[in-house]
């Protein structure tokens, strides 16, 4: 069975698509009265608040059909902002040679979490692992071990 956020991002994707956007982040957090829906959205160049509106009040109207989350629920849409979080494949592969701020669920060579430039992401017998740089080492961290990934912005 598939979850809230699933249902949705099969919603979502298509809408953006026709928008000439795409799909970053959907979570759904269950507060004590109703549902909590945030949507991240992006497009080359960035989006603005107009996008976002118009996003809000086409997806509300698909979610209401769906009734996705059932129940009542808060709709947020936003820019995933400048440490965007990479989430699909496809964000890891277009994020090479950026920064990046890694947490981990199990220590790699005695850190939890790692911040260098992303090197590659590769399938490695089967297995997904990203390629790291820092300090001018390059670490091996499988995707299974990363709980969350950002882009880390350069000031």
């Amino acid at each position: 069975m598939q979850t809230h956020e699933e249902q949705i991002r099969q919603l979502a994707e298509p809408l953006l698509a026709s928008l000439g956007m795409e799909l970053v982040l959907v979570e759904c957090l269950k507060m004590k009265s109703r549902w909590l829906v945030r949507i991240f959205i992006d497009r080359e160049g960035g989006v603005t608040l107009d996008d976002c509106a118009e996003v809000s009040h086409q997806l509300g109207d698909l979610l209401d059909v769906h009734d996705l989350p059932p129940g009542p629920y808060t709709l947020e849409v936003s820019s995933p902002g400048l440490d965007r979080p990479l989430f699909r494949d496809e964000d890891f592969l277009k994020y090479r040679g950026s920064r990046v701020h890694l947490r981990l669920s199990e220590k790699i060579e005695g850190r939890r979490q790692l911040r260098g430039e992303l090197v590659d992401y590769e399938n490695e017998d089967g297995r997904k692992v990203l390629l790291v740089r820092d300090a001018g080492k390059i670490f091996r961290i499988p995707r299974e071990a990363v709980t969350k990934a950002n882009l880390e912005y350069e000031w």
